[in-house]
């Protein structure tokens, strides 16, 4: 009897201890962290839904990456620009496996592409080579945008940042987005600035994602993208599917009507990090000593107004609707 007795004792016991472990906070994996408070107070603050479709737009030579987010009236308005911590290559295209080159052109992204388990923190695939590279014989994979600050290809954000960028496009996704557009460009493609490059062998290319740009900047809906004949043809609709290396079907092109913005907030937000591209090795983590260098000089250089949480608002003058 003292035997059965010690027994369930002992169970019950063990059962408050299990009961006490269960009501332990449960911490998410980083890919399944909720959106931060100051995350849905942005959204909220620009008239944008946590679940509304998604935009992605890079930025080689300022290294930027922009979120864009659809409003009732169905175009996209500016969410935030976050800061590339780190990039390889040059300003052109990516060509071959290997050459540590990150690329440029139109991306679709869709939910397999989102990557939970990085082992750069958080990641998803841009999707290289898309059907336009393969048709011109490019190779490579796993060209990402993750983690980590460091890349051989890609484009690596910080941690803290990477996981907003991850959650704000998962959170499209799992309301029913079926993949958003990623447009990687070598830099604003102004008509000064692709004035000034026009002496450069890839302004041919360059020339047909101004095309792309230029579309979104004026309407402010990603334009549809078609590949045939081994090129990208802007804001086209076809009855039937252009194959890559092939002659190109009739196309009809869409009529949008203009863009009248609804009112938003007058500013531009812009996450806080660092810029290191050309100032540390893209191959291994920056060191303390680097970032608080990079840091040193992005102060001197910018002027920018600092926010309450660390990102920075841009005077309307300069602002992106």
């Amino acid at each position: 009897m003292r035997r059965a007795r010690l027994g369930l004792v002992f169970a019950i016991g063990a059962g408050l201890a299990l009961a006490s472990c269960s009501s332990a906070p449960v911490i998410p994996a980083p890919s399944e962290v909720p959106l931060g408070k100051e995350t849905l107070e942005l959204l909220a603050k620009k008239g944008m839904q946590p679940g509304a479709p998604v935009f992605v737009r890079i930025f080689k030579e300022e290294s930027e990456l922009e979120i864009w987010k659809q409003r009732d009236d169905g175009r996209y308005y500016h969410f935030k620009t976050y800061p590339i911590c780190n990039w390889s290559g040059e300003l052109g295209p990516k060509l071959a496996y290997g050459d540590k080159q990150a690329p440029e052109g139109f991306y679709d992204i869709t939910p397999v592409l989102m990557n939970p388990n990085s082992k750069f923190y958080l990641s998803f695939n841009v999707g290289y080579p898309n059907s336009y590279d393969r048709a011109l014989g490019r190779t490579g994979d796993s060209v990402m945008v993750h983690g980590k600050c460091r890349s051989a290809g890609c484009y690596a954000m910080t941690d803290a940042l990477v996981e907003e960028i991850y959650g704000v496009t998962r959170e499209a996704l799992k309301a029913g987005q079926p993949s958003f557009q990623l447009h990687a460009f070598p830099f604003h493609m102004t008509d000064a600035r692709m004035a000034q490059m026009k002496s450069n062998k890839w302004y041919p290319f360059w020339k047909t994602l101004k095309q792309g740009y230029d579309h979104f900047e004026t309407y402010r809906v990603p334009p549809n993208i078609a590949v045939c004949e081994r090129r990208y043809v802007v804001n086209v609709l076809s009855q039937s599917k252009p194959e890559p290396d092939g002659k190109c079907p009739v196309f009809q092109r869409p009529v949008i009507p203009a863009f009248t913005p609804l009112p938003t907030e007058p500013e531009t937000v812009v996450a806080g990090g660092n810029k290191l591209k050309g100032l540390v090795s893209s191959d291994v983590e920056p060191t303390l000593a680097e970032i608080n260098a990079a840091k040193a000089l992005q102060s001197a250089a910018t002027g920018a107004i600092a926010g309450p949480t660390g990102a920075t608002t841009v005077p309307i003058a300069n602002a992106r609707q």
